[in-house]
């Protein structure tokens, strides 16, 4: 990785739902908390964004959102060999380092019952004066999506929010290009060979103010998205390779069978 490069806009990862078609193991952690491997679907997300320079993440948090600060309050101490001193003089000494050592999490409470374009509204208070750009993503899919690739993409076309296509299995709604911007949707495509939104987006601040401030607890996918469609301020980075959602147990095992097969695909760019 290139150390000199420019800092990466920060990654907003949409957290705060429930899970429920992954219910068998959601009753006990929010989706984005269930492990693949040892460690829970959130780190390999951020891993992803980490391989690409990202060291800023503002996680919007909803059900289950003390299991989010438990985990990353006690990251070091459950990723290092520790001495604890007890008594008066009573400290804790981490052996090692770890490779997050630099990541900056901002754990947002963005309600229980709130929608995404509200979740995106709550969570923007933590947007830095100088970030103009922003990742989105959902806390419950990987791919082996180039980030470099995708924000570079975004910055070349000059609209408000590009969203990665992506093939789906054949059970999500399709979008429709012309060249680059994007002209519509359709629900429930018959083929997988079309293109769905894959959930790994950049959007650019003015975004919010424009299409979320008067809507507080809006489905950022409903209206705010077909606003941002018929502004003609969507465009769509196509990505064939790897990428896989976590929505059922059936994913949930396939994600850990790749994970425990020492090549899972989207660890594709974690050795840059």
């Amino acid at each position: 990785m290139n150390e000199s490069r420019q800092p990466m806009p920060p990654a907003m990862i949409l957290c705060g739902g429930q899970g429920t078609r992954l219910r068998e193991v959601t009753e006990l952690l929010p989706k984005p908390m269930v492990p693949i491997g040892e460690q829970p679907i959130i780190w390999h997300i951020m891993r992803g964004y980490a391989a690409f320079g990202v060291k800023r993440f503002i996680l919007c948090l909803g059900y289950k959102r003390e299991e989010f600060i438990d985990y990353f309050l006690n990251f070091h101490a459950r990723s290092t060999d520790i001495t604890v001193r007890l008594g008066k003089d009573h400290g804790i000494t981490y052996h090692g380092e770890t490779f997050e050592a630099d990541w900056e999490v901002t754990l947002a409470d963005t309600g229980i019952e709130t929608m995404t374009g509200g979740r995106i509204l709550r969570a923007s208070r933590y947007l830095k004066p100088e970030d103009r750009e922003f990742f989105l993503t959902y806390g419950d899919g990987v791919s082996d999506i180039d980030i470099d690739e995708l924000l570079a993409f975004h910055r070349k076309n000059g609209k408000l929010l590009t969203i990665s296509a992506v093939h789906p299995d054949g059970r999500f709604g399709e979008m429709k290009f012309k060249g680059a911007l994007v002209e519509g949707f359709a629900e429930k495509p018959l083929s997988s060979s079309r293109y769905i939104n894959g959930g790994f987006m950049v959007a650019n601040r003015e975004l919010v103010p424009r299409y979320l401030a008067d809507r507080p607890d809006s489905y950022f996918e409903a209206q705010p998205m077909q606003e941002i469609l018929k502004d003609r301020q969507l465009a769509a980075l196509r990505h064939n390779g790897f990428w896989q959602c976590m929505d059922t147990p059936r994913e949930h095992k396939l994600l850990n069978d790749l994970w425990n097969s020492g090549n899972a695909p989207w660890t594709k760019h974690w050795q840059r």
